[in-house]
Parts: structure tokens; C-alpha cells; sequence
């Protein structure tokens, strides 16, 4: 029978939390399609307010992504960098 080593259970580990934090993707990716969608509709209504529609939904749909970048970041610090290596 083999036994895990410390090594390979922090690995696993790391993967495992990686794609967890890939998980918050989802949110910015629904929430930037539905603004996108009320944006439309919103120009349609009113074709006038079309910069500035556009102005506010770019801007909120900046700070929803930031959400999922924090999250690929967490992922690939997780995936690349070790920092348990060598105290186990």
C-alpha cells in the first residue's frame, strides 16, 4: 500500500483549492451578461442615453470582474508557488 507523502497531499490540496477559486468566475460572468442585457434594453428605450448607459455599464462591469481576477490569481498562486516545500 503507498502512502501519501506530505509533498503530494499539499499538491493535491493546492489543485483542489485552485479550482475552488475558479469557482468565482461564475458570478462576474452572469452578472456582467445580465448588465449587458439591461444596458441594451436601456438604449433601446431611450437611444439618447446611449454613452452614458454605456459609461456606467463598462464601469460597473469593471468592478464585478475584479471578483474573478482576484479568484485566477488565488488559483495560480495555489498552482505555482510552493510555499511549504522543504518544512514537512
Amino acid at each position: 500500500m503507498n502512502q501519501v507523502t506530505g509533498e503530494q497531499f499539499i499538491s493535491a490540496m493546492s489543485a483542489v483549492g485552485a479550482g475552488i477559486a475558479m469557482i468565482a468566475g461564475v458570478g462576474p460572468g452572469i452578472g456582467q451578461g445580465y448588465a449587458a442585457g439591461q444596458a441594451a434594453a436601456a438604449v433601446g428605450r431611450n437611444p439618447g442615453a446611449k454613452s452614458d448607459v454605456t459609461t456606467t455599464m463598462l464601469l460597473g462591469q469593471a468592478v464585478a470582474e475584479t471578483t474573478g481576477l482576484y479568484g485566477f490569481a488565488v488559483a495560480i498562486i495555489l498552482m505555482f508557488v510552493k510555499p511549504f516545500k522543504g518544512s514537512y
